[in-house]
């Protein structure tokens, strides 16, 4: 597993492992009324019933987005618009999209990934330009990938492995379209890779790939995209640190990149290439590719982990090679996986939290 952002890791809240097993986080006016999640590499973002928005964690790069680089142990209020509606945490920086398509960045900037054209950080959202169709954003450790209303994909930041997708390996400050498609559904940006379904059910990888991660059946970096072997029936994709996942539109999970410490879940500690079926299931809802670990939700409300034991909510300090159920409870409806620590939320909006700290 890599060890990222140790300066920042360091200045602030300090390592601690806490209790495995879930507990309950209400924060202030949050209670029981979470609409979205996000765990980043040391911090977490949040969005309520009301669309506010609150985040907490370490913050030496301004990542939390309250104009300080002080770290918070307990949610803190970004703001007071209330019109946020969904949110994406990396290592060092955060993305958010507004109702009124406006997407918003704030943290570290060395190489441009907050897409307002300088390299400045910032410790408070400010607008990436002046479009507003913007529908969603991930935020990866130096770049990030968003998806517009019309279908087009934008990247910007670090591109040391062609993780913009753009054909080249230059850093870009501005978001910069990737190709002419205008079918994209969702994108998620990971360490050195980013990986993105289209409308048509496909799936395509780009960036670094020296675990396999793109899962193209090589270890070749790209530098525009690439389709994922497989047939064209994806519904989603996440990208970890060295790891992708991803659900079929017949519920079934599948994995493939780096697998040290079993994060891929197919029972192995050996890496892949390539896409390789994860179980029996059919009726998987969700999945969130962590750091060595991979999270995710069943139809049915179970919740599931696997791979580096510092996230996987089970009490038991050992790394699992295949999935194992997060307690008896049988109501939640998302999960998110950051370097450390994961985030879930039930279907009642209570907010759960395990890991690191």
């Amino acid at each position: 597993m890599r060890n990222f952002s140790r300066t920042c890791a360091l200045a602030a809240l300090g390592i601690a492992l806490l209790a495995a097993t879930a507990f309950p986080m209400p924060g202030p006016d949050i209670g029981r009324d979470v609409r979205q999640v996000s765990a980043g590499s040391n911090h977490t973002a949040v969005i309520g019933a009301d669309g506010s928005l609150w985040a907490w964690g370490r913050n030496c790069y301004g990542q939390i987005g309250d104009g300080t680089t002080i770290a918070r142990a307990t949610p803190v209020r970004i703001g007071t618009a209330t019109n946020w509606t969904m949110v994406s945490a990396g290592v060092g920086h955060t993305v958010a999209v507004r109702t009124d398509g406006t997407l918003w960045a704030w943290g570290r900037n060395w190489e441009g990934q907050l897409g307002d054209g300088t390299t400045s950080r910032r410790l408070a959202p400010v607008r990436v330009g002046a479009a507003a169709n913007w529908a969603s954003a991930s935020a990866g450790v130096g770049h990030t990938a968003a998806v517009r209303r019309d279908g087009t994909l934008w990247v910007w930041g670090r591109n040391w492995y062609g993780q913009l997708g753009d054909g080249t390996t230059t850093d870009r400050f501005a978001p910069r379209r990737v190709g002419t498609a205008a079918n994209w559904v969702s994108a998620s940006a990971g360490w050195d890779h980013t990986v993105a379904v289209r409308a048509d059910g496909s799936l395509w990888a780009w960036g670094g790939n020296g675990q396999g991660q793109l899962g193209d059946g090589t270890t070749i970096d790209r530098h525009s995209p690439v389709q994922v072997a497989g047939e064209a029936n994806w519904a989603s994709v996440s990208a970890g640190w060295d790891h992708t996942v991803a659900i079929a539109r017949d519920g079934t999970l599948w994995a493939w990149g780096w697998n040290g410490d079993g994060g891929l879940g197919d029972g192995t500690a050996t890496g892949r290439t390539a896409p390789v079926r994860i179980g029996a299931a059919t009726n998987w809802a969700s999945a969130s590719a962590g750091a060595g670990r991979t999270v995710a939700v069943r139809a049915d409300g179970s919740l599931w982990a696997w791979g580096w034991y510092g996230g996987l909510g089970d009490d038991i300090r050992i790394s699992r090679l295949h999935p194992a159920r997060v307690g008896a409870q049988g109501d939640w409806a998302s999960v998110s996986a950051g370097s450390n620590h994961t985030v879930a939320v039930a279907r009642n909006g209570a907010m759960w939290v395990w890991g690191k700290r």
